[in-house]
């Protein structure tokens, strides 16, 4: 397994929030976890993959996530099994699409 962490700072907070899980850890996919962070400046995502070597695309799925979504106060936890990088950003679009209070964090 291989264990990816990054971190940006953000503009949109959501309101308080249950923790959010979309999409089901199998072959060829993917959960995602969002939680409330107590680092209320930045979001965090944390990726453990059973797919090693793909550090860029997930740098920059990561990143093209935060570009759109802004979010700040969230901890983003991945459990993946081979998802490609469209699933990851429809599981991420998804669940940012659940927290409550976030102008900008849909398209």
């Amino acid at each position: 397994m291989e264990h990816l962490s990054y971190a940006f700072a953000g503009q949109h907070v959501p309101q308080q929030f249950d923790a959010i899980l979309v999409g089901v850890v199998g072959s060829g996919n993917l959960e995602v976890l969002m939680e409330p962070s107590q680092d209320s400046a930045r979001c965090t995502i944390s990726i453990t993959t059973s797919a090693r070597g793909f550090g860029p695309i997930w740098e920059a799925v990561a990143h093209n996530f935060q570009a759109q979504h802004q979010l700040a106060g969230v901890a983003i936890s991945i459990n993946d099994m081979g998802a490609t990088p469209a699933v990851v950003s429809l599981r991420l679009d998804q669940a940012a699409a659940s927290l409550p209070g976030v102008s900008g964090a849909m398209p």
